[in-house]
């Protein structure tokens, strides 16, 4: 139903009201944008521009930095309440926040950031922002950050004691262009460093594989694993949902030039032949985890 609000003959507002039919259960809240509905039938809306992993939260003056979702989290999960958080929860926020800053945003957030991806801690405990368990980093100590490295059973952060103090870096991963490759990885020099060289990925992305390769997409590196999640331990460089698994022909690729790396992690990383792994290099296809041959 539409009315109006008038001053003086003159109407200032024009406005509908909905009735919506009872419900036995209770409805879920919804957040929507405020429609504001003028005599001239204008609508103002307002809304947000998001970077990939982080937003300025201009009424704040800092940044909001939103869970990516990962589906390997390799910390046990956690609550992703709005609460403080104590305990595992807490540790496990911080862990996937400094996930987001070591990889992606160090550029962003003006961190001093070395090549090797080394940053020292006091600097990120002063970032103005808050962890996904809704927590300030300024509320956070020196030891909750060691913690969070210990517990990632992913192993994704080194700690290094220089002069005194404290640095962290993410071991692989970056999108951040500060880093360079030479300093952050060990080159991997004959095939027989690494037995296994194998890519996960999905049956959704499979035939776009197939037409141009591994790419690095928005990162600086193709990401390989060392082993399969059957040999016993987490797997580093592969996601724990896959569902196809692509091995590499290492041999292959470093006999013609490819340059491959082992992070301290041991996540087999390569940029390939500007930015992309041919097929040509592909040395077999298996689904996971029935381990059925593909033809390609």
């Amino acid at each position: 139903m539409w009315a109006s609000v008038t001053h003086s003959h003159l109407q200032i507002l024009r406005y509908c009201r909905a009735f919506l039919p009872r419900s036995p259960k209770p409805l879920p809240l919804l957040f929507l944008p405020s429609l504001t509905f003028m005599d001239n039938r204008t609508t103002t809306t307002t809304s947000n521009s998001f970077a990939p992993f982080a937003r300025n939260n201009t009424r704040g003056g800092g940044w909001e930095v939103k869970d990516e979702g990962e589906r390997s989290r390799g910390r046990g999960g956690g609550a992703r309440g709005r609460g403080g958080g104590s305990g595992k929860d807490r540790v496990d926020a911080l862990g996937r926040l400094l996930t987001r800053i070591l990889r992606h945003m160090a550029s962003e957030l003006n961190l001093d950031m070395r090549s090797d991806g080394f940053v020292r801690v006091h600097d990120i405990l002063k970032l103005n922002l808050k962890t996904f368990a809704n927590i300030p980093l300024s509320s956070h100590t020196v030891d909750e950050i060691k913690e969070a490295v210990r517990r990632d059973n992913k192993q994704r952060f080194s700690l290094l004691e220089e002069n005194g103090e404290l640095l962290i870096r993410a071991n692989q991963g970056h999108s951040t262009t500060i880093v360079e490759t030479e300093r952050l990885l060990k080159p991997i020099l004959s095939f027989e460093e690494v037995p296994v060289c194998v890519h996960g990925t999905y049956r959704k992305n499979l035939d776009s594989i197939l037409e141009s390769g591994l790419k690095c997409m928005t990162r600086l590196h193709v990401h390989f694993a060392s082993g399969l999640p059957t040999d016993g331990e987490v797997i580093s460089g592969m996601r724990r949902d896959v569902n196809i698994l692509i091995f590499l022909d290492i041999r292959k690729a470093l006999a013609e030039g490819m340059k491959f790396y082992i992070s301290d992690n041991k996540v087999i990383l390569t940029e390939g032949f500007d930015g992309v792994v041919p097929v040509k290099y592909f040395e077999k296809i298996e689904s996971w985890p029935g381990r059925k041959p593909i033809v390609f």
